[in-house]
């Protein structure tokens, strides 16, 4: 990613984010199928939006980072991965010190690569890949060993499952602020016709064009951001209980109940392997 605005006062933090933003710019231009760059972001840290002609593969060693693109938001925890074609503006926020790698992929190389963003679970063999990736040169021989790890990460990527971890959002500007303010504070219960209300609609408005534009009812709409959102916690560390009433959850079996159901397994084993 391109850090373009970080709130510190340090100037030489700044033109540490410059070289990094005119580093992966470079990666861009670098005539190879893929190219590869590690990088640590602190806590805070927003990369303001941009795009890229390269297709992206953003996977957080460590930390949790939200990614906004106009679908909506992704909130990408630990082991999971980020898919972001080319041409795709997107903006991104650190909410915790964040060990990052990025692929930078060229979309032509393959024609099978997913069109749309997503949000990928990342197997012991994927990310022992990516890391190695990291330690390949840039110009690396594409019919060596180094090229053909390169082309296996492809292979991988293409096999890996979706994970639900995107928030959509919709286009309306009026429903969109509803939904930044609920995700600011995703423990609130204002109901249905207060949110319309508060966007300046009838309740069968609001409704119909949260449906049209989400595909979700809004109902289903916050208690899936509920859901991303604990589950940005979790992988912090943060215990089930204190999660489960953080984000609005009146007891954590009620919690665990809906996350199993959503996720497939209880919060306790979705980190199971970090």
């Amino acid at each position: 990613m391109v850090g373009l605005q970080y709130y510190a006062s340090d100037i030489h933090v700044l033109d540490r984010m410059h070289m990094k933003a005119k580093s992966s710019a470079a990666l861009e231009y670098i005539d190879r199928p893929v190219t590869a760059l590690e990088d640590e972001y602190p806590e805070g840290f927003i990369d303001d939006w941009h795009h890229h002609k390269r297709c992206q593969l953003v996977y957080a060693a460590k930390g949790v980072i939200n990614v906004m693109t106009e679908e909506g938001s992704y909130v990408l925890p630990p082991q999971r991965a980020l898919w972001i074609p080319a041409g795709i503006s997107h903006m991104a926020t650190c909410k915790s010190d964040v060990s990052l790698r990025t692929l930078y992929i060229d979309p032509v190389v393959r024609t099978n690569l997913p069109g749309k963003c997503r949000v990928i679970e990342v197997s012991e063999l994927l990310r022992a890949l990516i890391l190695q990736a990291m330690k390949i040169p840039r110009k690396y021989d594409d019919n060596s060993r180094e090229g053909r790890i390169m082309r296996l990460i492809l292979d991988e990527i293409e096999l890996m499952p979706i994970e639900p971890l995107l928030i959509p959002l919709p286009d309306d500007k009026r429903l969109a602020q509803v939904c930044q303010d609920f995700l600011s504070d995703p423990t609130q219960e204002k109901d249905l016709t207060c949110c319309a209300s508060d966007a300046g609609m009838s309740r069968r408005t609001f409704t119909r064009l949260f449906r049209q534009q989400t595909s979700m009812s809004f109902s289903a709409w916050r208690q899936h951001a509920r859901l991303v959102e604990a589950l940005s916690r979790l992988s912090e560390g943060e215990p089930i209980t204190t999660v489960a009433f953080d984000v609005g959850y009146n007891s954590s079996s009620a919690f665990t109940s809906m996350f199993r159901k959503t996720f497939g397994v209880p919060p306790s084993k979705y980190f199971k392997d970090q």
